[in-house]
């Protein structure tokens, strides 16, 4: 089977509009001018550090996927270095044309780049074509990360384990006055 030539290159300003339709269903929810907003300030923060790339994928010359990479560790805690490949997304137009692989590749190409031996991604559990592709490169599970709004956390902590805040200047002089109040009923007069 011929695959159709694939180019890839670092993403530039022109191609903000791309990458937000690529990305739509992961960028931040919000107005398309937001969204558009968010990806260009992630394509010029990209272009101006080197550990930072968005790298494109160009079918014909027309934009077919993309990747976000950092230089990175493995998490916050354990600082082996590890190129992280944030959201390598293929337009489903393009797929099985070797654009994911295309992307892979680049990504492998910029760690080796920064001296870096691991390579690590993800995929949301429920795209299985995408964590089969991720298998068959030899990605292995490493975890399952999970995400929640702060309010349905907090609403499902028992009471009794929540911080409460620290008491305002007002509510301090309350609890004050009313200990005082409390300890003069108390004093026989």
């Amino acid at each position: 089977m011929s695959r159709t030539p694939v180019a890839v290159r670092a993403a530039q300003p022109s191609d903000v509009a791309s990458l937000r339709e690529l990305w739509g269903d992961i960028l931040r929810k919000g107005g398309l001018d937001e969204q558009l907003a968010d990806v260009a300030r992630v394509v010029a923060t990209a272009s101006e550090r080197e550990d930072q790339c968005v790298v494109v994928a160009e079918v014909d010359g027309e934009v077919a996927g993309a990747v976000y990479l950092e230089a990175s560790t493995f998490t916050p805690l354990n600082l082996e270095p590890a190129v992280l490949a944030v959201s390598p997304h293929v337009l489903p137009q393009f797929r099985r044309k070797g654009v994911g692989s295309a992307l892979m590749e680049a990504a492998c190409r910029f760690a080796e780049q920064h001296g870096i031996s691991h390579v690590q991604t993800a995929a949301a559990a429920e795209l299985r074509d995408a964590n089969r592709f991720m298998a068959r490169l030899s990605f292995a599970p490493q975890a399952m990360l999970r995400a929640a709004t702060t309010s349905s956390v907090r609403a499902r902590l028992p009471q009794s384990r929540q911080v409460t805040p620290a008491a305002t200047s007002k509510q301090r002089i309350d609890r004050v006055l009313a200990a005082r109040r409390i300890r003069r009923e108390r004093v026989p007069g």
